[in-house]
């Protein structure tokens, strides 16, 4: 799946949820060289995929406190 499919298809819970499970399956160790590296990358996807999740929601926090920000100021002028 691209990256770009990957982060439309999985929520931030979900990537996080996954995430969690790679690095139990990485820190319990057992895993080959492989399996280890297969997953270490895998980890890396999800991190990236909760990360812009954050970042978005991050974004949309801003613009609404700086609309409301705004109106409140819009307000406060006209009295």
């Amino acid at each position: 799946m691209a990256a770009g499919t990957e982060e439309a298809a999985l929520g931030y819970e979900q990537a996080r949820d996954e995430l969690v499970e790679v690095v139990r399956r990485l820190e319990a160790g057992g895993t080959s060289l492989e399996e280890s590296l297969a997953l270490w990358e895998r980890g890396e996807e999800l991190a990236k995929v909760c990360r812009r999740r954050l970042e978005g929601a991050r974004a949309r926090l801003d613009a609404s406190l700086a609309a409301e920000r705004a109106a409140e100021a819009e307000v406060g002028g006209e009295e």
